[in-house]
């Protein structure tokens, strides 16, 4: 049986972070139905979805498993028709911003005495509470630019690099999952469910914990630093004769011996300049020097094949095409089969944890707009003369 088959989740989210978390969710078994508004949600837009070109993949990984209503909550009998089909649900996720939701009497304070059970989870940018409660946010602004983990990870002497789509709003979708979960468990004990609330900022921090922490506690922190201020002499990325870079990453004061035998200069590992800690950088730049030499002489096929001859963690910078053709990829479950809701199906990034002899993945395609209207209202106690009616009144939508 899969893990969460019992839990009934109601997601009302769009983009990524909140829809992402319910995916996972639906991934491990849970029954997720996603409440969409007439124009839906803009991720549908990524990617045309028919049988000529069937399966939106941006849509479909966060979307995948579910079942699919269209509802018009602003509307008093969509509005009761949520409500209707939340009385049994066990979890609700949200990410429309605090102040709408408390305009349609959707928020936690509105429902928590009707819905005692119901473990409630708002998704933000920037918390519920404060004067940017209700500033709109993705994850490129509160999760990459305003937590500073952009300032710490591009370095000063270069034009910023912007985060990847989704980036943080999937590390957020994880965090919230982990909250949603832990609610979970409290109610089982306790019968009554709770609000959780995560904030992309805040997921921000915990992500670049090491930082913010000694910022915190002792004033300033080392961020990214142009190549040649940086200190650690054999760590960092190395630019490759075929035009590919391998990072290597210091562990231990034993990396530097190993790397100064396996480049052929045992000589340095014994030299007082040399002694661990190096902190004279006209060192630090010389022994780099010497290994940008060494690399530049190797592609990066042998670069890694040199290194495996050693304990130093290393990794050569894998494009996209080297990573999803990588047996390793594969075997680690980086991947996983989702139906494309005509038939067919397509690799997509699979959940990121797995349950060893637990079958988890996708329990069926990305729902089509509206695809279950007619079903989940029927399931929330409508009768099929009533689903009609709010269909043809504007307050529901169905194919």
């Amino acid at each position: 049986m899969p893990l969460l088959s019992d839990l009934k989740v109601v997601e009302w989210s769009t983009w990524i972070a909140g829809p992402g978390c319910a995916a996972v969710m639906a991934d491990w078994g849970a029954q997720v139905i996603k409440v969409e508004s007439e124009a839906g949600d803009a991720t549908r837009t990524f990617w045309p979805d028919t049988a000529e070109s069937p399966g939106n993949p941006i849509f479909a990984n966060e979307n995948r498993g579910k079942r699919g209503i269209v509802l018009n909550v602003g509307k008093p009998e969509g509005r009761a028709a949520l409500i209707a089909i939340l009385r049994d649900a066990d979890v609700f996720i949200t990410n429309v911003r605090p102040g709408a939701l408390k305009r349609a009497r959707l928020d936690y304070d509105s429902l928590k005495a009707e819905l005692p059970r119901l473990i409630y989870a708002n998704v933000t940018g920037y918390g519920l509470t404060g004067e940017d409660a209700d500033t709109p946010a993705f994850d490129l602004t509160g999760f990459w630019n305003r937590s500073g983990v952009a300032a710490a990870i591009n370095p000063p002497d270069r034009e910023p690099i912007g985060s990847r789509p989704g980036f943080g709003d999937h590390v957020t979708a994880l965090a919230t999952l982990s909250g949603v979960l832990a609610a979970v468990h409290e109610r089982d004990r306790t019968g009554v469910g709770r609000q959780v609330e995560t904030a992309l900022m805040r997921v921000g921090a915990y992500a670049l914990g090491w930082d913010v922490s000694i910022r915190l506690r002792n004033g300033e922190a080392l961020t990214a630093q142009p190549r040649e201020s940086r200190p650690g002499a054999i760590a960092g990325y190395f630019r490759t004769r075929d035009d590919r870079w391998i990072y290597v990453a210091q562990r231990s004061p034993n990396d530097f011996p190993q790397m100064m035998h396996t480049i052929g200069r045992p000589d340095l590992i014994d030299e007082p300049r040399c002694a661990l800690p190096i902190l004279d950088q006209a060192v630090v730049l010389e022994i780099r020097g010497l290994l940008d030499e060494v690399f530049a002489a190797l592609t990066l096929d042998e670069a890694v094949a040199m290194m495996r001859g050693t304990d130093i963690i290393h990794a050569p910078m894998a494009s996209l095409d080297d990573f999803v053709n990588d047996p390793q990829a594969h075997e680690a479950g980086c991947f996983v089969e989702t139906p494309d809701g005509w038939g067919g199906g397509f690799l997509a990034p699979a959940a990121p944890v797995r349950f060893p002899g637990a079958a988890t993945g996708p329990a069926g395609p990305a729902p089509k707009l509206g695809e279950h209207t007619r079903q989940v209202l029927v399931e929330a106690g409508y009768s099929d003369a009533e689903v009609e009616d709010l269909i043809a009144a504007g307050i529901a939508g169905a194919p």
